[in-house]
């Protein structure tokens, strides 16, 4: 948890992104294109006769073909990395709460009308754009956190109708325990739609005064209030998260312990 709170994307972070970027995009060109550079001037120095240069032209065209083949599977495979080094990076971001800047990493997950009216209020009011942007990051954290409690509270259902049915000793404990989860992780989601109606409400707010050419100086005290719960239901919500893998971890020893027994 302190890793995660400390989390920052760094220049490391990006100069990886950008480098499998570049990778995918000039692997195709430099598996086909450089064979077939090199061969063209194989045949303009050895093609003294037709049947050598025809030979060395096929030939290149050959190992040009199969080269661009291996680049375009090459670039595939980048794009993947690319793609799955894009998602845990911004998982890592969310984990402890999207910031304004980070924004523009979850893009993907922006409405049009959001991604529109953004992108007008930048070239209109950057205080206004400022203010647009960090109620949009609290917007972000909160729907990821729904969606996430709402997937985690399932999961901790069913553990407890599975434990309901074990015949382990402390199975009635670990009812009481995972019951307990049940209850925060409900909490944290009621927590995060509430959250989520706040932010929904404030970016309304702040396109109407756009739209009015009003000021947004006295809803800063409100932001950052929105910004703070954004921050703090993460953390609740990874903590059950981690309790209930301890749990279950303890569970399956006990299970596992109970079978050598028998």
């Amino acid at each position: 948890m302190n890793d995660i709170a400390r989390y920052e994307v760094t220049k490391k972070d990006l100069a990886k992104g950008r480098n499998l970027k570049i990778a995918a995009w000039s692997a195709p060109a430099l598996l086909g294109g450089v064979p077939a550079v090199v061969f063209l001037i194989l045949t303009l120095i050895f093609g003294t006769t037709p049947p050598v240069a025809a030979s060395i032209f096929f030939l290149g065209i050959i190992i040009s073909l199969i080269g661009f083949v291996i680049g375009l599977g090459l670039s595939g495979l980048f794009i993947y990395r690319n793609v799955n080094w894009t998602n845990e990076l911004r998982e890592r971001m969310a984990a402890v709460g999207i910031k304004a800047e980070e924004v523009d990493w979850f893009r993907a997950e922006l409405k049009s009308s959001e991604k529109r009216a953004l992108k007008e209020l930048e070239q209109k009011d950057l205080l206004l754009a400022d203010a647009y942007r960090e109620t949009l990051a609290s917007r972000l954290t909160a729907s990821r956190i729904v969606k996430s409690s709402k997937r985690e509270l399932l999961l901790a259902q069913r553990r407890k109708s599975r434990v309901k049915y074990s015949r382990s000793e402390s199975s009635k404990e670990f009812q009481e325990q995972i019951q307990q989860d049940i209850k925060k992780i409900a909490s944290i989601n009621e927590e995060a739609k509430q959250m989520l109606g706040e932010a929904e409400a404030r970016l309304q707010m702040i396109e109407a005064a756009a739209a009015r050419g009003i000021n947004m100086a006295d809803s800063e005290l409100a932001l950052k209030k929105l910004s703070a719960r954004t921050a703090e239901l993460p953390f609740a919500l990874r903590a059950a998260q981690m309790e209930q893998e301890i749990r279950t971890e303890i569970e399956a020893e006990d299970a596992a312990g109970e079978k050598q027994l028998l």
